[in-house]
């Protein structure tokens, strides 16, 4: 074979042969076709010569072409040129490979079942001579037979071994065996691509081992492929499965042609193409790599794989019959195809297209893709579609969130969907704020709808949105929660189990925590009493700024304030939301509420000048020269623990770096407060022009802030006021360290400081304690000097009065208490409610069943019961409702005292005569069932009947006299009795109440459009957002919606959170929390100085003008005028007037609707009819005149006009007594008809 050129062609090819010579092995490049061709031409044109002259000049012709294309060999390449194929040696070294192990394997299977079964058989003939012979002969017969099964059991134990070694190795359980597994695949797949280049060259060829770079690389890689295959043989259980393995037989069929190509110098392509199917593994190669971690992308990348596999692998099977030709065809049908034309051809076939410019010419290409294009049809229509559903459900939002250097970041998550994601934006990126530098990444696992990413995409800028869940750290990461700002956490207000939805959070919130235990949370729940699991959480510290805002607990808040000050609760809820300024030229009622909705609530720092003044000072400083209303400043005591104090009063000196709560109209005019600086800005009359000066203001002593603040008050100059005695100026850092705040009157200044000096040579023992406190009943003494101050040594009267046997307060001293009653006590009949006089009370209309969820009545009646009230001014409640509810209610209501409750139903008018709720001071409409309705027109039905149903009732005028009215009080230190000092609103007498829609009535609605459906008179269009109607501006309705915005807000300032939760429940605390959720009732307490002094604190009410010492301001007067005067000489800090609505038109009017208006201007002018919203101090004394009223309800007259709420209703042990009781009221509402 070393010169088999010889005997190609005759002369002719023996010259060939010694021409070709000096050609290299890349001439032979076509020997493949041509040889075959020049070999054929030469035998006919040599038989057709011996036949014919004509055929054999023919031949002559072409004979020297057709020698010239014969492929001449050199003794360097040891090759046949005489066009002789050599495929079957390469495909009988594959045959023989797989069929002579497949033989072997199959005849050691034989072979041992023979075995197994001759033994078993010898066994059992060796077993029945053992129990012939008897035990004598077991001993010396067994010996040799446990020698041998020892000897078997060793040599097991040492196949075991190697076969457990060999399993490991290939294994990806150890670093060695992943990387083998890795290894393996790719050179798999550098197999491959030499494939992809030889298929550029003839199927079969010659080529030189010693100087192809690509057979020798291929070689070094199916070595290894054979070494690998030997140890996955020797680590595989059953031999016959693992030689009839796919990756068994890719080797058979690649690996032996590889060694006859070597050792032939001859290249075959042949079934080289089979490595493709190794890209089945691809995704088991991820896995190991750690890189596929999701069920989706591991589906995903087993689909693509196995669809490239197959593909690849049948072109390259075209590939080679198309370019060989059919074997019965002597190799003569075939055509020249690429690679890659093949492939575009399998493409075009299992996609049915069929364009046919390339098609199969060869039988047996033809024949596979009759059998292709079943499988490969039905794999495209399963498999394309499923990796195209999978690619286009692959998370949009998968990606992880890059942190801008400077910038910080949010995360919110919970319940994200275009409403509350909408609600959240439109206030936390308002306008009116200061630059908000934060970026917002919102985390939810539901990707959104095209609504909520649209929204997204208009606020690209700073909002961003990942498709995750927060119980998964993984995604935690993604959002960079170890340096968000902090995570918001949205509930679901509409969801129908509102307990489910709080166990939601909370496990977001344990989550949260358990992934950075720092983070700040602020988040949403619905029911109060699950606050309580917060506190379970280890990491979980309201100090550091975590915050729960409940939405019950400060909905209920808001409706109980406004059963003591109407419209207080839409004041509240404009004070804590953004709101834009609408201006509106006309002079409507429009026009002047939403000029009070543009004010927000803003907290600034003060400015030096306003240290050791008094905080009605700084408060009428800020208010007429800054043209800002502050309410409240966070102070910090001598042990460092803050505190909100709102409107404290006289007794208390601004320190350094206090922190104050404002109302402004944005964030800008609140600087006014930290530039002001009196020396530059004293005479500015404009407050715009409160800048920033250059005044560096050192920090002053407190003997000079003292002095300051006196002479400020006294209105005399530091040089010419002589307050202050050397004594009291030595004393003065004594009087820093033991009195933080100190206890000095604005308005007499010798006065003060005399008292001063009087308290200083003693360290206030007992007896200086108690001539301290009877300055109060000096007759030289200021009204306001009868108040003790609240934070030193409450007042010994109150001390002295008080049973010390007798619990009347909770253990916080926050709240009025009484022991625990069995719901059967406090229940009326129709006929009990119809016999006793209720008059100034609120009526509580509840729906609810025994299956609807808790709505928590304790944060309504809470505030209602709230310690600075004395008991007679507290007003009765009447729950009106299912019984089968409120028993589910009462376990938290029982330590509340003047509660009642009338089964009934709200809808029943009978019911609500009974109660007479024309007398009522407030009617509150409630229910529990609206979550459980999915049409939210309908979630809102019963409250909206109940409205429309007392609004059309008429009452008998014959005892509207009768009427007690709320919406006043007597400022503390005067005397009602005193024909000068009328009360401010007790003598007020209204109209009597004959019909329905002047009962003041307060509507709880879920879904904000069905706002529209309350009033029948307003012209609201149904698209009008909720603050803008009618009802809502007037008070009459409140939704829980209106609390979205406090999410933001507390995360711009969490003081903000607890200054409204101070406001309106009043008086909760954390450690009233802690111990509501260590045994989810109020504990009673006995009375202590501490927590007697927990009772001065301020409260919200009405003040009226329409009488008493305001009346000269009511009638044209302006609001700054009342501001100034009402804190001067009350204490009462206005910031706010409720209005009738037709105040504004010239011509009397009948409507009794009236509308608020929140902090309005200096000039404001004022009319009779308004009511003032202001924060009122504690009255001491009202507790002292009216001790015995609280028990007695039939004493006088006049204690009927003071107390709103004049008739007790009789316990049952009383109820025998009711006839007689009855006969004295009729006698004393006839004494009050006729006189």
């Amino acid at each position: 074979m070393a010169n088999g050129g010889g005997g190609g062609g005759g002369s002719s090819g023996g010259g060939g042969g010694g021409g070709g010579s000096s050609l290299r092995m890349s001439s032979n490049i076509h020997a493949n076709h041509l040889s075959l061709d020049a070999s054929s031409s030469s035998s006919s044109s040599s038989s057709s010569s011996s036949s014919s002259s004509s055929s054999s000049s023919s031949s002559s012709v072409h004979e020297p072409k057709m020698d010239a294309l014969i492929i001449p060999v050199t003794m360097e390449v040891p090759c046949d040129s005489r066009g002789q194929r050599m495929w079957w040696a390469f495909l009988a070294s594959s045959m023989v490979t797989f069929f002579g192990g497949l033989f072997i394997i199959l005849l050691w299977r034989t072979l041992k079942y023979l075995w197994t079964v001759c033994c078993h058989c010898g066994g059992k003939t060796k077993e029945a001579q053992k129990i012939n012979n008897g035990s004598s002969q077991a001993d010396g017969t067994l010996k040799p037979v446990d020698e041998k099964e020892e000897a078997v059991a060793a040599e097991v134990g040492w196949m075991t071994s190697v076969k457990d070694w060999a399993g490991v190795m290939i294994s990806a359980q150890t670093l060695t065996g992943r990387v083998l597994v890795v290894l393996v695949f790719a050179l798999s797949i550098g197999a491959l691509v030499i494939y992809f280049i030889d298929s550029s060259n003839p199927i079969e060829s010659c080529q030189n081992f010693y100087k192809d770079f690509t057979l020798q690389i291929d070689m070094a890689f199916n070595v290894f492929f054979l070494l690998y295959f030997g140890l996955r043989f020797i680590a595989a259980n059953d031999k016959l499965w693992f030689w009839l393995e796919v990756n068994s037989v890719v080797d058979f069929f690649t690996v032996p042609p590889v060694f006859v190509s070597v050792y032939l110098n001859r290249s075959w392509l042949g079934l080289r193409f089979l490595r493709a199917l190794r890209l089945i593994q691809f995704s088991e190669i991820l896995q190991f790599l750690n890189i596929l971690k999701t069920s989706n992308s591991i589906k995903l990348v087993n689909l693509l794989s196995i669809f490239i596999s197959t593909w690849l692998t049948a072109a390259g099977f075209i590939h080679l019959v198309e370019n060989s030709g059919d074997p019965w065809e002597n190799f003569q049908n075939n055509q020249a195809l690429t690679y890659w034309e093949c492939v575009y051809l399998l493409m075009v076939t299992m996609s049915t297209v069929g364009y046919g410019d390339v098609y199969a010419k060869t039988t047996l290409g033809r024949l596979f893709m009759v059998f292709f294009i079943l499988g490969g049809l039905a794999m495209f229509a399963s498999y394309v579609p499923e990796i195209i559903e999978l690619i286009g459900n692959r998370k949009k939002y998968g990606g992880s969130y890059s942190a801008v250097s400077g910038r910080k970041h949010i995360v919110v998550c919970g319940h994200i969907t275009l409403e509350s994601v909408s609600n959240f934006l439109k206030d936390f990126l308002h306008k009116d704020r200061d630059d908000v530098n934060v970026e917002i990444v919102f985390l939810h696992n539901i990707s959104p709808n095209l609504e909520l990413e649209a929204l997204f995409k208009r606020h690209f800028t700073q909002v961003e949105f990942y498709q995750g869940s927060v119980l998964n750290p993984h995604d935690l990461a993604r959002v960079k929660i170890e340096s968000a700002d902090a995570c918001l956490i949205l509930a679901n207000k509409y969801c129908a189990d509102p307990d489910a939805e709080d166990a939601s959070n909370i496990m977001r919130v344990i989550s949260i925590k358990n992934y950075h235990p720092k983070i700040r949370i602020i988040t949403q729940m619905l029911q109060y009493h699950n606050k309580a699991h917060l506190l379970n959480i280890p990491s979980w510290n309201w100090k550091e700024g975590d915050d729960a805002i409940c939405l019950a607990e400060l909905k209920l808040g808001f409706i109980a304030q406004s059963c003591l000050a109407q419209g207080l609760s839409t004041m509240l809820a404009n004070l804590f939301s953004m709101r834009s300024f609408i201006k509106i030229e006309e002079d409507t009622w429009q026009k002047y509420y939403l000029e009070g909705v543009s004010n927000e609530m803003y907290t600034e720092y003060l400015s030096s000048a306003f240290v050791g003044l008094s905080f009605p000072t700084v408060c009428e400083l800020c208010f007429v020269k800054l043209k800002l209303l502050m309410i409240a400043i966070e102070y910090k005591s001598a042990n460092r623990e803050s505190r909100i104090l709102i409107n404290p009063g006289n007794h208390l000196k601004i320190q350094e770096g206090t922190l104050g709560f404002f109302i402004a109209s944005d964030a800008k005019e609140v600087k006014r407060a930290f530039f002001y600086c009196k020396a530059c800005h004293d005479d500015i009359t404009d407050p715009k022009r409160i800048k920033k000066c250059g005044c560096k203001r050192p920090k002053m002593s407190i003997y000079k802030r003292m002095r300051r603040a006196c002479c400020f008050d006294c209105g005399r100059s530091e040089r010419d006021c002589s307050c202050m005695s050397g004594r009291v100026r030595g004393n003065v850092d004594t009087l820093e360290r033991a009195f933080p705040l100190s206890s000095v009157s604005v308005n007499d200044c010798s006065t003060s400081f005399r008292a001063f000096e009087d308290e200083q040579p003693s360290t206030l023992s007992p007896k200086k304690k108690q001539r301290n406190g009877g300055m109060r009943n000096s007759p030289n003494t200021s009204p306001k000097l009868m108040r003790h101050d609240p934070l030193l040594i409450p007042g010994n009267d109150q001390i002295d009065n008080m049973d010390s046997n007798v619990k009347k307060y909770d253990s916080t001293g926050m709240f009025h208490w009484c022991a625990p009653k069995e719901i059967e006590k406090v229940i009326l009949t129709r006929s009990e409610a119809a016999m006793t006089v209720l008059s100034g009370h609120v009526v509580v209309c509840i729906f609810g069943d025994v299956s609807s969820a808790l709505i928590g009545l304790r944060n309504l009646v809470m505030p209602l019961r709230a310690s600075n009230f004395h008991y007679h001014e507290l007003k009765h409640i009447v729950f009106v409702g299912s019984i089968e509810y409120l028993k589910r209610e009462w376990e938290t209501l029982h330590n509340f005292p003047k509660v009642s409750i009338l089964p009934g139903t709200p809808l029943s008018r009978a019911d609500l005569r009974a109660v007479n709720i024309n007398l009522c001071d407030m009617c509150v409409i409630l229910s529990a069932n609206q979550n459980n309705i999915d049409d939210t027109s309908l979630q809102d039905k019963e409250c909206i009947l109940a409205s429309l149903n007392i609004k059309s009732m008429q009452f008998d005028d014959s005892i509207g006299v009768l009427q007690a009215n709320s919406q006043g009080f007597t400022p503390p230190g005067m005397d009602r009795s005193s024909p000068d000092n009328s009360p401010v609103h007790g003598m007020l007498r209204q109209p009597s109440i004959t019909t329905g829609v002047n009962i003041p009535i307060i509507t709880e609605l879920v879904n904000d459009t069905n706002v529209q459906f309350l009033d029948q008179d307003d012209d609201d269009d149904p698209d009008t957002e909720l603050y803008l109607t009618q009802p809502f501006a007037c008070g009459t309705a409140f939704a829980v919606s209106v609390l979205d915005s406090l999410m933001s807000a507390t995360y711009f300032n969490d003081n903000i959170l607890t200054l409204i939760r101070t406001l309106v429940t009043g008086g909760a605390t954390p450690e009233l929390e802690a111990l509501i959720a260590e045994e989810n009732a109020l504990r009673g307490g006995y009375s202590t100085p501490q927590t007697l002094a927990n009772r001065d604190r301020c409260r919200v009410a009405q003040l009226a003008l329409l009488d008493g010492p305001f009346a000269d301001l009511g009638d044209g007067g302006c609001y700054g005028d009342l501001f100034c005067k009402a804190l001067k000489t009350y204490n009462m800090l206005c910031f706010g007037i409720y209005r009738l609505r037709d105040a504004h038109l010239s011509t009397p009017s009948q409507c009794t609707k009236r509308y608020v208006i929140t902090n309005p201007p200096y000039e404001f002018e004022l009319v009779p009819t308004d009511l003032i919203f202001c924060l009122m101090q504690f009255d001491h004394n009202a507790g002292q005149s009216r001790a015995s009223l609280s028990h007695s309800s039939h004493s006088s007259q006049s204690s009927s006009k003071k107390s709103s709420s004049v008739h007790s209703i009789p316990s049952t042990a009383n109820r025998q007594n009711r006839p007689k009781s009855r006969e004295s009221r009729d006698k004393q509402k006839k004494e009050m008809v006729y006189r």
